[in-house]
């Protein structure tokens, strides 16, 4: 019996899902072909007809993380353009950025997990999915925030595409693994305290980065 439109979409959804969630708790190298078969329920010659090779998969499942990724963020970038041109206003604006991303990844944890993988252990094509989709966003992260810094008359001296990344590396770790405390205890992601903890350290870290204080 041949195939409908929709069963095919269905199995192309669950492979993807499956293998999202695979890429992002054990990475590219160590999530095989069957395995992510196995996990949508359908054998390896059904996986490789509805999306191809492991690398093609891989590089579907960057795209949709990124793509995601970036509508939450150039959404938060866009809010930045109609920010009055005082310090106050800018700090302000700038800790709702950062806001705005923290509550991406934690509502979407499965995309830092990916880029932390990502980080760890290239994969297929891992060259290609930097310059294509990490590198052009956090480009317009940072000409977004130098522009308004500008504005502002402040931060001259701000290396932002680093405070960019710092905000991206604190952030994701953040989201997928929390942090050890004196007593050997993981805090996570999970506790209310623990997040608004963390948003205030970011808040922090952009004030320090701009100079500001107050």
């Amino acid at each position: 019996m041949p195939t409908t439109p929709d069963e095919t979409t269905s199995s192309r959804e669950r492979i993807i899902v499956a293998a999202t969630d695979l890429f992002a708790r054990r990475g590219y190298e160590a999530t095989s072909t069957r395995a992510i078969g196995d996990a949508a329920e359908l054998n390896i010659a059904t996986v490789a007809y509805h999306v191809g090779s492991k690398a093609e998969l891989y590089r579907e499942v960057m795209r949709r993380a990124h793509r995601a990724q970036g509508d939450a963020v150039l959404e938060a970038l866009a809010r930045l353009s109609g920010v009055a041109a005082t310090p106050e206003a800018t700090r302000a604006a700038l800790h709702g950025f950062v806001d705005a991303y923290l509550g991406f990844c934690l509502a979407h944890p499965e995309v830092p997990a990916l880029w932390m993988r990502r980080w760890l252990d290239d994969g297929e094509g891992g060259d290609t999915i930097d310059q294509e989709f990490a590198g052009p966003l956090v480009a317009r992260v940072a000409t977004g925030v130098r522009e308004l810094l500008d504005r502002a008359g402040i931060g001259d001296e701000t290396d932002v595409e680093m405070l960019v990344y710092s905000i991206v590396w604190s952030t994701h770790s953040f989201s997928k693994a929390g942090f050890v405390d004196a007593t050997g205890t993981r805090r996570g992601a999970s506790s209310l305290a623990m997040i608004d903890r963390f948003r205030r350290h970011l808040h922090r870290l952009v004030d320090g980065a701009l100079q500001v204080v107050g």
